[in-house]
């Protein structure tokens, strides 16, 4: 069956049954009830109930919400309130960010509401869009926004911006064309499309489908049918939790066995167990790491990236592949001319100068430079005037561009166009494919002409060469044709200049006209994405370029970015089955004139060879893949509502270089969630094996239930939640994180710092008891020797380097943290406080007594680090 671009309009006509005149108002009705309105509507609805709930989905969790139970049930009011209030805070913030995520489809819907001209039986009337239906006529002029897919019925110079929905950067002339053959969606050069808009000309077109039975409506409906995956360290999280879970429970579970079998007080057994339980597992782990992600994503606003949704902080930082949209992102976004050729010479154009031959020229003494650059600002149609306090070029992006180098060079627009009136305008249009402009120019009257090159040569007899106007023949016409198709290979847009002088009475033609030269221009590189794209090389990032753009021009950008290999089109992108597809896609570097759908599907595939995904988008034809990725990036300029509302971050700057810095602070912050992460571990089993020796040896407990949560209290909460600010240490230098588990490399730190931990605690309670001291007063000794144990250890968990280079003094939080915590425990000490935790005073010489113990952790993995670096410089 055709598609709708290969059908002709008589066809439509007799489908729908319509005609020129439209259909009547009662038949508009009717169709209106079959149909439905113009509108995205939602397939299901969002369970605000359910999204909740489905946040507490974790088996960390659910232990917590255990232990709260218990805390309440046992007394233990403030930790039931501290544990019960993180479980809460992670619930909320998990359930607006999904909520929220879910507002995209409401944006859908807004984005198609507006009002449209229809002629119906024959009037000409304005109605709300929503109430457009299949069969419908409506007239369109520039600045027009398009809200139904519609078949060109007649059209005049129109063009077209479709970079909402195609990613092409440059309006597209459309027209009532025949299209046989299949073409891709940019190339439908007979169909207009929803949501894009009406750049110049006029067009009457017969609108073919509406609401979900459009391009956007497809994209819309697809869009929720995506579920989004779990990011990195969610699915990292999860497994985390069932590990370390199932280890506590397990060993509290073989305490509470071990003390009722050796006829310990049940009541008191059962208090120890739970606040073993409490203290073990990391309920402060949650909090931290919200805490960590609100933290690093106000670092990253300074830098221009903007986060959504707090996990993908750490998710920017585990990307494997950067899917990346060309303009504006790679590129500048607007065009800028950089080559010029006239009477035979070729220049560059290189800021506010002109450059032949690596000098500075000046453009005053080429008589045929002057002529072009006059030539490009007296045909024209952008204008150059004080916008908000600002003078700002308004008007299409090639004669913008025409414009800004007139002004570069020194050329006043406003004077010359004062000092040559305009007479008449020749539009235009894409049979002609030039524009020309006469104006009055004293004497005689001069028509300025600007197009595309071979047909501005076809209409040119001569050419300004030296000075002098000279007869141009067909070699000669062939030779600028050469030099013309060197400047295209490098992806430049090529726009050559003419003119004619005539008498005042004689009628202006587009014919014999003074050929001058032609200018070279193209949307150029932003100046700091090559090093960013170094950088991501360098960390392991593959960089990917997904343009709605031609082949040819996204081959030269990325080949001035440093993106080699090989280019891919949408036809080329069809043909290929999945299996083919997956095996060709590691070597394929560039995708040019990709439909939404090729982009979602490109996106998906990467992530079945495990890759995780980071894709850029701004419009309509972006969202399906900014969803299914595992990193959205949206443009916070150039980007619509509905793409910013899906995505994980957003670019404030457009800027592919402000990715960069994110994937940095994306690789810090979860360098520092494994920091936090292996402290807060390393430092919790000593007491549950403190406690098991003892019940096996039947003696005296060794802490009480509320020492063990005082202590998990003060040590852990401050100083893990401090080690958030530690800088990255060569983030961007290492490969991306392949590791399954949070717990990946630090398993065997845990266990020695645990152990170690766990000597000095035994040592010190066997030392009390063997003094004949009290059993308060040796809880007391072993409960300081692990708090400053604990306090002192954070800060060899800051790094793998060692502490004298690391700079002791450097995070200033964590030296108030550690001051805090010790400044609590010495209120508890020498206040009434400590009564209620069986604490006793300490001596001077009990401080002298623990100290070396305290220290010993430290101590030990400092020694350790240094002949381990030292091993590793010498080899």
């Amino acid at each position: 069956m055709k598609e709708a671009y290969q059908q002709s309009i008589e066809n439509f006509y007799k489908s729908l049954n319509s005609s020129e005149k439209g259909i009547s108002p009662t038949e508009a009705s009717t169709r209106l009830k079959r149909y439905g309105k113009n509108t995205i509507k939602k397939k299901k609805t969002l369970r605000p109930i359910k999204v909740f709930f489905s946040q507490f989905n974790s088996f960390l969790i659910y232990i917590l919400i255990v232990a709260t139970m218990i805390s309440f049930f046992l007394g233990h009011l403030v930790d039931g309130f501290v544990i019960g209030s993180i479980v809460l805070l992670n619930a909320l913030i998990g359930f607006f960010q999904q909520f929220k995520a879910e507002k995209a489809i409401s944006n859908l819907k807004k984005l198609i509401i507006s009002k449209s001209k229809v002629i119906r039986n024959g009037v000409v009337q304005e109605i709300s869009s929503e109430e457009l239906v299949p069969g419908d006529v409506v007239i369109l002029g520039a600045g027009n926004k398009i809200n139904a897919d519609s078949r060109i019925i007649e059209s005049e110079n129109l063009q077209v911006n479709e970079a909402i929905l195609t990613g092409e950067s440059l309006p597209i002339g459309k027209e009532n064309i025949s299209i046989n053959s299949q073409v891709s969606l940019s190339e439908r050069k007979n169909m207009l499309f929803t949501g894009t808009s009406v750049v110049r000309g006029t067009a009457k077109a017969l609108i073919i489908g509406t609401g979900k039975n459009t391009v956007f409506g497809e994209i819309a409906e697809s869009l929720q049918d995506i579920k989004k995956t779990k990011t990195p360290i969610q699915k990292r999280l999860d497994r985390f939790s069932k590990q370390i879970g199932l280890i506590i429970l397990g060993l509290v579970f073989i305490i509470a066995l071990l003390g009722f079998t050796k006829r310990f007080d049940l009541v008191e057994m059962f208090l120890t167990a739970v606040a073993l339980a409490v203290s073990a597992i990391p309920e402060g782990l949650p909090a931290v790491l919200t805490i960590s992600f609100a933290i690093s994503s106000l670092m990253m606003s300074k830098k221009n990236v903007i986060i959504r949704k707090l996990p993908a902080v750490e998710s920017l930082g585990s990307v494997t592949v950067i899917c990346s949209d060309k303009t504006g992102t790679l590129t500048e976004e607007k065009m800028t001319i950089q080559e010029m050729y006239a009477s035979g010479e070729l220049y560059d154009k290189k800021e506010s100068s002109v450059i032949q031959n690596n000098k500075k020229l000046d453009i005053l003494k080429s008589k045929e430079l002057t002529h072009l650059i006059k030539t490009s600002i007296l045909c024209n149609n952008s204008r150059y005037e004080k916008f908000d306090g600002n003078y700002k070029i308004i008007g299409d992006p090639t004669e913008n561009a025409l414009v800004q180098t007139s002004l570069d060079l020194g050329f006043d627009k406003k004077l010359l166009v004062e000092q040559n009136p305009s007479i008449k305008k020749f539009e235009f249009d894409s049979v002609r494919k030039m524009m020309s402009v006469l104006r009055d120019t004293g004497k005689n009257n001069t028509l300025y002409t600007k197009g595309a090159i071979k047909k501005v040569l076809e209409k040119s007899a001569f050419e300004l060469r030296n000075g002098q106007v000279r007869k141009l023949g067909e070699k000669r016409k062939n030779e600028i044709l050469k030099e013309a198709e060197k400047m295209e290979s490098k992806a430049l847009r090529v726009l050559a200049f003419a003119y004619k002088i005539l008498s005042k009475k004689e009628l202006p033609k587009e014919n014999n006209l003074i050929f001058i030269g032609f200018a070279g221009m193209i949307d150029p590189p932003r100046p700091e994405v090559k090093q960013a794209i170094e950088e991501c090389k360098e960390a392991g990032i593959k960089i990917k370029i997904i343009t709605g753009d031609s082949e040819i021009t996204a081959k030269a950008i990325g080949e001035q970015i440093g993106i080699m290999g090989r280019v891919v089109n949408e036809l080329e992108l069809e043909k290929m089955s999945d299996e083919q597809l997956l095996k060709s896609i590691p070597e394929i570097s560039i995708f040019a004139r990709v439909t939404p759908k090729q982009k979602l599907r490109i996106t998906q595939t990467l992530q079945k060879l495990k890759e995780v995904v980071a894709i850029t988008g701004d419009g309509i034809n972006d969202v399906l893949a900014l969803k299914s990725a595992d990193v959205g990036i949206a443009m916070g300029k150039r980007g619509t509502d509905v793409s910013r509302d899906v995505s994980d971050i957003v670019l404030v700057d457009d800027n592919f270089a402000s990715i960069v810095e994110g994937v940095k602070q994306g690789r810090t912050t979860y360098d520092n969630i494994k920091k936090f992460t292996k402290y807060l571990l390393a430092v919790n089993f000593s007491e549950i094996f403190l406690v098991l020796i003892t019940l096996i040896l039947r003696l005296p407990l060794p802490l009480t239930a509320l020492q063990i949560l005082w202590m998990n209290l003060a040590s852990d909460s401050f100083p893990s939640l401090s080690l958030v600010f530690e800088k990255g240490e060569n983030v961007m230098k290492s490969k991306p994180r392949t590791e399954k588990s949070i717990m990946s490399g630090i398993w065997r730190f845990i266990i020695f710092a645990g152990i170690l931990a766990f000597i000095a605690e035994l040592a010190v309670y066997f030392i009390g008891l063997n003094r004949g001291l009290p059993i308060e007063e040796v809880r007391t000794l072993v409960l300081t020797t692990a708090l400053l144990y604990e306090l002192l250890f954070v800060y060899t968990c800051r790094s793998k380097q060692s502490l004298k280079k690391t700079k002791i003094f450097s995070n200033k939080w964590l030296n108030v943290a550690v001051l805090f915590s010790l400044g609590l425990h010495l209120i508890l000490l020498y206040t009434p406080f400590g009564a209620i935790f069986d604490m006793v005073p300490l001596t001077l010489s009990d401080w002298f007594f623990v100290l070396p113990f305290a220290v010993s952790g430290v101590v030990i993995f400092e020694i350790a680090k240094f002949i381990k670096l030292k091993k590793i410089k010498k080899v």
